[in-house]
């Protein structure tokens, strides 16, 4: 079914996940999410898309867990340009329990701003998603990053059923699953058709599916792979809503590469939820300003939460 839709005309193929979006989220509304480096750097592992890794020369400085006063500062000032969503990643293959202490602390104090909250932090141990949950996350962010048949080019040092495994203690512990991809590593279209079928087929699947663009850096192993088509990138998009009507979609990291307008007709393929602000971990986003112009040139409104359509089927 998924190469299916990815094969077939391009207008029939948006047009189909537009009437999708319409019966199940409001086409006019996107929910903001912003995200911030809590640990920087120095990470164990070996994914070749990624500038944190400390087996590649990148320009990432190394840098310890932030202080939660730094994060409630970070979370306060989006709250204020309009995101009601605050996402914490760090850098690591799993946390430690001295660490996980400080995240919790974190959580705790971006709730207590109202905000929504989010945390990456790698694999989990048993019982840490629970510590995580009594905390008050909201989400647990855990990707796929591609697909089965492809993993294995792009990551060596975890396997695909350890992600599994790190997004069912999420499951059972009551958070939401924000789990997605990314796409334009160099993958086949079957390929990427196979990673949209791993999310769909998790039981649920994820609430929240980011859906990112390489960003191609410097001193990664993928830093001179040919760019995705933007057509390509839509159809994913598009090809996401239908088969996850009732998820999130959300554009993450590659917009700053992206015209408006091909942004503009994510959203009509069914994306519903964006990063924003100038930063995503260590990767730069398009300026709080442009966005703003191009929701206001496309009439969207930011909404808190989920974005859901108000007769939904």
């Amino acid at each position: 079914m998924a190469m299916e839709l990815f094969d077939m005309p391009f207008m029939d193929l948006v047009f189909l996940a537009q009437k999708i979006h319409r019966d199940y989220h409001d086409p006019n509304k996107v929910q903001l999410s912003t995200l911030m480096s809590i640990k920087t750097g120095a990470c164990p592992e070996d994914c070749k898309y990624c500038p944190q890794s400390n087996r590649y020369q990148t320009h990432v400085e190394k840098e310890r867990l932030v202080a939660v006063e730094e994060v409630v500062e970070a979370a306060k000032a989006a709250k204020a340009s309009g995101a009601t969503r605050f996402c914490m990643g760090a850098a690591w293959r799993g946390p430690k329990e001295q660490h996980l202490e400080v995240v919790k602390e974190m959580v705790k104090a971006v709730k207590e701003l109202g905000m929504e909250t989010c945390v990456t932090l790698g694999m989990l141990k048993e019982g840490q998603a629970e510590e995580l949950k009594d905390a008050g996350l909201d989400y647990y962010n855990h990707n796929l990053d591609t697909s089965p048949e492809f993993y294995g080019e792009i990551i060596t040092t975890r396997t695909y059923e350890d992600r599994l495994d790190t997004l069912q203690k999420v499951r059972d512990a009551g958070i939401k699953i924000c789990c997605g991809g990314i796409v334009g590593m160099g993958e086949s279209r079957a390929q990427r058709a196979g990673l949209l079928v791993q999310l769909a087929n998790l039981n649920p699947p994820p609430e929240s599916v980011p859906i990112n663009q390489l960003i191609r850096v410097p001193g990664t192993p993928l830093e001179n792979v040919d760019d995705l088509d933007q057509f390509e990138f839509i159809r994913t998009i598009a090809v996401a809503r239908i088969m996850m009507p009732k998820s999130v979609i959300r554009l993450s990291a590659g917009r700053e590469q992206m015209p408006e307008t091909m942004q503009a007709l994510c959203f009509m393929a069914g994306a519903s939820a964006m990063f924003y602000g100038e930063c995503l971990l260590t990767t730069s986003n398009p300026q709080i300003n442009a966005d703003r112009a191009l929701m206001s040139n496309l009439k969207i409104q930011a909404v808190a939460g989920g974005v859901q359509a108000a007769t939904q089927v």
